[in-house]
Formats: C-alpha cells, structure tokens, sequence
C-alpha cells in the first residue's frame, strides 16, 4: 500500500496532521476517514490493524490527529468535542477536494461519538461503524472523575488519561452536556453498524444497546466478545477491519475498480511499524504474509515458504484435473499435500558438496474418484509436468533493480 502525509486546516486555521493509505496498483473504490479514540492519535495501534484490513479491499483511508494531539497544531486544552466534529468535517472536505468524498466513516470510543455527529453534516457519508462508542459524548467525564469539582471550581485541571498529562477546561465539560447522541442517531438515515466488548470497562456494553435502539434501519451489531476498549490484541482488530470492509461495502457506490497501469504481477510491502507482516497484490486479489511470533512476526499470514508449497500445491491439483477432464476419467475430488524443508547434500544422490542443505518438497497426492493404478501411476508422472514444478526444476535468473 502506498502511504502520503499530508497536512490539511481546520476550521480554526490550525494544521493538522494525517496519513492517507491507499491499496496497492489501483485507485481506490471507497475513502473511509478514522475518528480515533478521545486522546489518542493516529498512530494508534489498533487504527492500523483496521486500516490494513480495508485496504486490502480496494480502500483508501484517511487517518489524522485531532487538534492539539500528535503532529496536529492547536492547544488540546482549548479543544472540545464540537472541535473534533469541525475536525472531521475538514478532513472530509480535503478528501472531496484531492481525492474522493468519504463514503465510510468509522469511530473508535469518544470518536464514534464525533463520528454520529459529523455523519449527520457528510451527505458523502453512507454508512458509520463505531467500536466501544459512548451513547453519549458526557460519558467520558467518568475518566477524570476526581478532578471535576476541581474543573468546575477552577474552570480547569490536570488530568492524567493513558499515562499522559492533559488539561481539560470547563467548556471541554459543558460542551458535552449539550450533545444528544440518541437524538442524532434517530435522525441519522445512514447505515450504521455498532462493534462492542461485552468486556468492556472503560464504555459499557449498555451504550451500545442504547444507541441500537435509537438507530433506524439498516443497522447491525457485533459483540467482540473478549476483546478490550483500545483493541489491544491484534487479532481482535483485524478481526473489525474484515468485519467493517465486508460489511460496509452493501452500502457504498458500486464503482467499478481503477486500476492503476502497472507492468507489475506482483507487489508486496512491509510498513515500518509492522513487524513482519506483508500485504501482497496480485492482479485483483490481496493476500497476507508474516512470520510465526517465535521469530518476531504476528502469524497473521503464511510465510513465504508457506506460499511457494502452495504454488506449487495449487498447480498441482489444478494440472491433474485438466489431465483428467480430458481423459474423462472420474478422479473426484483432488487434494494435494505438500511439505517443504531442507536436507543435507549426503541424502542426495548427484551432488558434490556433501554438507550443502537442498530445498526438498514432499508432494501426496489425493482422490476421491474411483481410478485404476495404471491411472494413479500416470496422474503421478502428470504432477511432474505442472508448469511451477517445472520452474522450481529449471534455471532461474532473479533480476534486482532500483525504481
């Protein structure tokens, strides 16, 4: 996927920072715009988790840090709710004006909240899922709970939230009073799909059965059963990103799918901040590689041994079958097994080096159909013949350059 960073104002002038992702060798079909969780920022794990999982159905996101958090200008102090609304709205508006409107909108914690409200102002916008959202902005004052007698007496204090020190002011406070979430729900008429943690305990499963109900139709909700409010566990979010992407797309314009021109079969990329795990495009379809996580990976995906056995596995099974249709022999169900690893030189027979370790693929073959052994011998001897196993047995030039 490519990434650009990109700077965009806000309604009170003040710069803000994101980063749009985009898949790889194609447009996007649909933009979706990320309304992160209440001091958090852009960077937040679990934001590129879901992002990953859209990008790899044709999306393009944009991902950005409210006023006064991460690269973000302005004072997060004199920041309030309404202000993360205004923010997204403005970073809707740079998408309509450089890319393409936001169809999707998605919201984690207080930014589902912001994400209602701002659904309400995006005509662009044709569907909102939220994850642990509050059914009402004020819910987060329980976060700093001790300090609001101190707020209101003060009109502001220093709150610790995540480990960090922030300042909140009274009108941070009053702010919220005025916001009804369920009225603007209600009003809504945008398909809305609600994800939340019956775990929970930072927003209550409760918010989520209120705003189910103040919602009309279409409308949908997912426990994430086990799973914490920041989606700590990478699996857990994932999970929502391939929930959010099949999901939404009943909902978004059907635009037939760009491609950008590219001379390119294959692309693969590797994020700086993801470990091992590699996002591969072939022609129209999006495939996940990583490592195990005793190596470092996060096993979200084969390795790259796993897919080479699986080439060849695959055109394996599907050599046999055409061999087969054209005999019209009744094979039935084909699998093929396949096993790679490495052996010493001294197992082999026509090898020099005798402490060299070969690539070995043990190949099994498998039918349902009732065959004779004159067949099976043959569909064996066919196996030999598939183009990637001839590949793997000729001589093979790998040529590196530099774009």
């Amino acid at each position: 996927m490519a990434s650009l960073k990109i700077k965009f104002s806000n309604k009170n002038g003040n710069l803000l920072s994101g980063r749009i992702e985009l898949p790889l060798n194609q447009k996007p079909k649909h933009f979706a715009l990320f309304s992160h969780c209440f001091t958090c920022n852009k960077n937040l794990s679990a934001v590129r988790s879901i992002s990953r999982a859209l990008i790899q159905k044709g999306f393009g996101i944009l991902q950005f840090d409210f006023t006064g958090l991460g690269e973000s200008e302005g004072d997060f102090s004199d920041s309030n709710f309404s202000g993360n609304v205004e923010d997204l709205i403005s970073a809707a508006e740079y998408l309509e004006t450089h890319f393409i409107a936001p169809e999707l909108l998605i919201g984690h914690s207080l930014g589902g909240a912001a994400a209602y409200f701002a659904a309400s102002n995006l005509k662009s916008i044709k569907a909102v899922a939220t994850i642990g959202a509050p059914s009402n902005p004020d819910h987060v004052e329980h976060l700093f709970e001790q300090s609001l007698e101190m707020i209101r007496h003060f009109g502001q204090a220093e709150v610790e939230l995540s480990g960090r020190p922030f300042i909140i002011k009274k009108h941070f406070l009053d702010d919220l009073k005025e916001k009804s979430l369920p009225k603007v729900v209600q009003s809504l008429q945008k398909a809305i799909l609600i994800l939340h943690s019956p775990q929970d305990t930072t927003v209550g499963i409760e918010n989520a059965a209120t705003i189910y109900k103040a919602a009309l139709h279409p409308k949908s909700f997912v426990s994430l059963d086990g799973a914490d409010h920041l989606l700590t566990n990478r699996n857990d979010a994932e999970y929502v990103g391939q929930l959010i992407a099949s999901w939404s797309v009943r909902y978004l314009s059907l635009n037939e799918e760009q491609k950008v021109i590219t001379s390119h079969q294959v692309a693969a990329v590797l994020k700086e901040e993801d470990s091992f795990t590699t996002t591969i495009k072939t022609g129209d379809h999006y495939l996940t590689a990583d490592e195990p996580e005793q190596v470092g990976g996060n096993n979200f995906g084969p390795t790259p041994y796993d897919l080479l056995a699986s080439s060849l596995a695959a055109c394996t099974v599907m050599t046999l079958k055409m061999y087969a249709n054209q005999k019209k022999w009744a094979i039935g169900d084909v699998q093929v097994h396949v096993n790679h690893k490495k052996e010493h030189a001294e197992d082999c027979e026509h090898l020099n080096d005798q402490h060299k370790k070969i690539d070995v693929f043990e190949r099994i073959l498998m039918f349902s159909g009732i065959l004779t052994e004159e067949q099976k011998a043959k569909l064996v001897e066919i196996a030999d013949k598939c183009p990637v196993h001839k590949t793997l047995h000729s001589s093979i030039l790998v040529h590196t350059k530099l774009n």
